[in-house]
């Protein structure tokens, strides 16, 4: 219970930290959000980051996961990102590190218009949850390649669908084919959204491997709290695709820190 609150307490000092300059912060959820989301839970979306501004987010998940991420928009309509995390980072004994960072990229192809959804390419190499070196893959497997497409309509505030199709580079297990995703946000006023998304796990339905076949279902809410902080809980896998932990969804939290540089 000690490590848990140290790292708890760690992280909230590194959001009080990055955020003495909160006129430059942004509203993140709800209808007066400002900033357009990347992921709903593990699903890209045609979201991107604005020229100058930059994201501190962290996955805390069960399992003791920690995933760390920062992202910065660089250029107008590009944004890139770089990820880093383990398994056991949270708990007792010693954390199981990724072997790697995750590196995420994104360009806008198409903005949103009255008639057309907006269009984003990109890559994302960081997966969810444990790495089994056996399999070269992560359990939920990373997005890699990918194509994403959003439409956002007035509906009692807003309503925004999202569609993805990607090709992750993880198919040392033989299950490597292209996969699709489907979400959706609804906001809850002016600071709270609801999302949910699937994944149908086209790549992950092999009976030998982790996936049941019957996809990956999400849903999560979304809090403004304060200009810039996002505070997210999620529930996941409430199919219960996965092998490796049967009968139940994951909890999830998820913090999120975006401001203009």
């Amino acid at each position: 219970m000690n490590n848990r609150l140290t790292y708890l307490l760690a992280i909230s000092l590194l959001f009080v930290t990055i955020t003495s300059s909160r006129v430059f912060a942004q509203i993140t959820a709800g209808e007066d959000a400002k900033v357009e989301y990347r992921y709903l839970i593990d699903v890209p979306t045609a979201g991107i980051l604005d020229k100058g501004l930059v994201s501190i987010s962290n996955d805390i998940m069960p399992n003791g996961v920690l995933i760390a991420r920062i992202e910065a928009g660089v250029f107008q309509d590009i944004s890139i990102g770089i990820s880093y995390g383990g398994a056991n980072i949270i708990g007792s004994g010693s954390p199981d590190w990724y072997k790697l960072p995750a590196a995420a990229f994104r360009f806008k192809v198409l903005k949103e218009s009255l008639n057309a959804p907006s269009l984003t390419l990109g890559f994302d190499t960081q997966g969810k949850g444990n790495y089994f070196d056996s399999s070269s893959r992560y359990q939920i497997k990373s997005p890699g390649l990918f194509v994403s497409g959003s439409k956002n309509f007035a509906l009692m505030g807003y309503l925004t669908l999202h569609g993805c199709l990607n090709y992750s580079f993880e198919g040392a297990d033989g299950d490597n084919f292209m996969n699709l995703n489907v979400g959706a946000e609804k906001t809850l006023g002016a600071r709270v959204s609801l999302i949910g998304e699937y994944n149908f796990a086209l790549n992950d339905n092999n009976a030998r491997i982790y996936g049941r076949g019957r996809g990956y279902l999400n849903i999560g809410v979304r809090w403004a709290p304060a200009d810039g902080f996002t505070v997210g809980f999620d529930l996941r896998d409430i199919l219960s695709n996965k092998k490796w932990a049967p009968g139940a969804a994951d909890r999830a939290i998820h913090l999120d820190y975006t401001k203009t540089i």
